[in-house]
């Protein structure tokens, strides 16, 4: 699990705002895509409670291709539609799962992984990837989760040039 620093407050909400106001600072000026999503993982993996994974995937020739991330080693390609990661884009939509072994055609990158989040990333009009969390526990992120992680996506879509990386036509 993930070592929580001590400044981060427990009340979600509380914590969301302050880790998105370190988002902006983190990202003020900066544009590199690779920089600003170890730093947004970083950030996530330091500030949530109860997480074993944080990261990213990135689109690249027609897949999921391993970005970004905090926590063990993960899996390196991810075909749309596969997983909880593949379906966040086909869907086009945040996926919020309490119980990934219920969830049909879940890939266990970490079987200690029991919940996860996945939000998908935007531009352009396009998918360009999905932000992905993960919890050793079941039933660890909900509608507040999702919903705070949009808005946390949404900061760092806007500040990133993503011209370097192909969308998903979803």
């Amino acid at each position: 699990m993930n070592q929580i620093d001590t400044m981060y407050p427990e009340n979600k909400k509380e914590m969301y705002s302050l880790i998105k106001a370190q988002l902006k600072a983190l990202l003020d000026g900066e544009s590199n895509v690779i920089a600003n999503l170890a730093n947004a993982s970083a950030l996530l993996n330091g500030a949530m409670r109860n997480i074993n994974w944080a990261g990213f995937y990135l689109m690249h020739q027609g897949e999921l291709l391993l970005g970004p991330f905090q926590g063990k080693p993960a899996c390196v390609h991810i075909a749309i539609g596969k997983g909880v990661c593949g379906t966040a884009v086909s869907q086009n939509k945040t996926q919020l799962v309490e119980d990934v072994h219920r969830f049909p055609g879940h890939i266990a990158c970490d079987s200690a992984s029991a919940s996860e989040v996945v939000v998908p990333l935007r531009a352009d009009g396009g998918i360009i990837g999905v932000l992905d969390i993960d919890s050793p526990s079941v039933s660890r992120f909900d509608g507040e989760d999702a919903a705070e992680l949009e808005q946390f996506a949404e900061i760092l879509q806007a500040a990133c040039d993503w011209s370097q990386f192909v969308k998903a036509g979803v």
